[in-house]
């Protein structure tokens, strides 16, 4: 049921109005940053409050404008855009308090201006997650570029100045090519609305026009995902500060590229016609290909901020491949890896941010027993890097087990070997930065002098930590994100009856479950899955794929 609120155009306008009340407290500090935690915890209890609706089928609708009678402005709710924008509020608030923390210690210049853009960051973030049509999508996926170009310049030197316009140019050209695709889009089928497995039918177009706006659209996406070989802007943007780095990778840009992924994938072309037309096979390969060689890449990075933008380049990759794999439980683990890979990485990029503030070192072959110095900062590190390579019991595990078997459930068995692999070469990329701290002797460690220390900075750490071994034990606990993913996995598989797993809301359905079907079997048959409100370990996670009993 579509119910017309204003909640979803207060969570965009908050952080933006909090955005203009900062620009005007540049005087006064602590009133400054004041405003962008309000804001932050706001803009969050905005979106939890429309959750529970959400997942009772409820959409949530705004309109600001219309441009014509057919097509608006317009922010609606669904299971997807609800995954994107919970976990964006959510992150706001421990970042806003680290950045806090972050900049003082570190005496930056230019801080009103950094809350201020920071702000109306988080404000794109939110139209693009609400977005209900491409109109309205691209709009907001344009702010977000306008907005964190400055936060990419922030330090203003030579380096910023040269990442910033190679992080402009990138964004710019990959807005171009996603507007391109849009009117495409529009001249075949008359309308942009997003529509849950996609609207856009073989009969629209020629076969050979609709791959042409399929690989225009993705590679827009693509390059704001940082996917091989479009990523070279993302190493270079580590020049900013510590916060901004965990925006770009965590929260916002590299988000929105791979969310914009899964909107044009799941809602504009969806599984059946990507199916017939063949276009997300090379989509695939690249994605596996972005996954080992950023990998193999990261190992040979010394640079502690640069070692984990490759990682990011990988594990984004993940998510596409998930997409691009198109079986329900790929789906629904791509969403899942959306959350868990934010949640880590943030958690390392303000690891490493307090690190650097502290030791005045940037590089992993100068981190010697730092971890003596700093003790809950290497504990919170170690963590999430063991959940970036897919530890059980970590949030990383959930999302990847999930991967897996939506390979097996397509019918690719061959790239459960990908997500393996990769998972070593994390391991093989962070644990080196473990051992340094944990395991090597500082010989100048009497003569070094540490830099200024933050509560502000040290409690984000650990409660983005907590998160990743929470939702890594209970996936389904509230926000219920799990559930979410379900559903949004369900939609667009929805329909199609070429055998996939339709998905309902029900109740959990306990093991054991048979798991003796075969990819072939499993795509001949009709199956029911079940949204998982118990709780339990086991169930969640062995048992979250899905797969469910004939005719259960």
């Amino acid at each position: 049921m579509t119910i017309i609120d204003c909640r979803p155009f207060l969570a965009v306008g908050v952080s933006f109005f909090a955005a203009i009340l900062i620009a005007f407290s540049r005087k006064w500090p602590n009133v400054r940053e004041a405003w962008s935690a309000i804001a932050s915890v706001i803009m969050f209890g905005i979106i939890l409050s429309m959750v529970p609706g959400v997942l009772d089928g409820n959409q949530y609708e705004w309109t600001l404008c219309r441009i014509t009678d057919t097509l608006g402005l317009t922010l609606k709710t669904d299971p997807a855009g609800m995954i994107f924008a919970t976990l964006a509020s959510m992150l706001w608030v421990p970042m806003n308090f680290y950045s806090i923390g972050y900049m003082r210690c570190n005496n930056e210049k230019e801080q009103t201006g950094y809350f201020a853009a920071f702000a109306v960051c988080l404000s794109a973030v939110m139209g693009i997650a609400m977005a209900s049509n491409l109109i309205t999508f691209f709009i907001f996926y344009e702010l977000l570029t306008l907005a964190s170009y400055p936060l990419v310049l922030h330090k203003r030197n030579a380096e910023a100045l040269s990442a910033s316009r190679k992080y402009l140019i990138y964004t710019l050209i990959s807005g171009q090519l996603f507007l391109a695709g849009i009117i495409a889009v529009y001249c075949i089928a008359g309308t942009v609305d997003f529509k849950p497995g996609g609207f856009l039918t073989p009969d629209m177009a020629p076969k050979w026009v609709l791959q042409f706006i399929f690989i225009l659209m993705i590679m827009a996406g693509s390059v704001k995902a940082a996917v091989m070989p479009l990523h070279g802007w993302l190493p270079a943007a580590m020049i900013a500060p510590t916060p901004v780095s965990a925006l770009l990778h965590a929260v916002a840009v590299v988000k929105t590229g791979v969310f914009a992924v899964l909107r044009v994938i799941g809602f504009v072309f969806g599984p059946q016609l990507l199916s017939q037309i063949g276009a997300v096979d090379v989509l695939a390969w690249f994605a596996a290909g972005s996954i080992i060689i950023s990998s193999l890449i990261a190992m040979r990075q010394d640079h502690l901020k640069r070692r984990l933008a490759f990682s990011t380049v990988g594990q984004l990759s993940y998510i596409v491949l998930g997409a691009a794999l198109l079986s329900p439980l790929s789906i629904k683990g791509a969403y899942l890896h959306l959350v868990a890979h934010a949640v880590m990485k943030i958690t390392l990029f303000m690891c490493a941010g307090l690190i650097i503030a502290r030791t005045h070192r940037n590089n992993i072959s100068e981190l010697y027993g730092i971890g003596k110095k700093l003790p809950v900062t290497m504990a919170c590190f170690t963590i999430a890097s063991l959940g970036i390579a897919g530890t059980p019991f970590l949030v990383g595990f959930v999302s990847k087990w999930n991967l897996a078997l939506g390979a097996l459930q397509a019918g690719k068995p061959l790239y459960i070997l990908i997500w393996v692999a990769s998972a070593l070469l994390a391991a093989a990329y962070l644990m080196p930065v473990v051992r340094m701290a944990y395991f090597r002797h500082d010989p100048q460690e009497k003569f070094r002098k540490y830099g200024a220390f933050s509560y502000s900075m040290l409690i984000p750490i650990c409660i983005t930590t907590a998160l990743a071994v929470i939702l890594g034990v209970l996936p389904d606990v509230y926000p219920h994100f799990f559930d979410l993913a379900d559903m949004a996995a369900s939609g667009i598989s929805a329909g199609w009856n070429g055998g996939w797993l339709q998905c309902r809301r029900k109740e959990f359905i306990s093991w054991p479950l048979s798991f003796s079907s075969s990819p072939a079997r499993l795509r001949s048959q009709a199956y029911t899955c079940t949204a998982h409100h118990g709780g339990r370990f086991l169930s969640a996670m062995i048992f979250s794929s899905g797969l469910c009993r004939d005719g259960s």
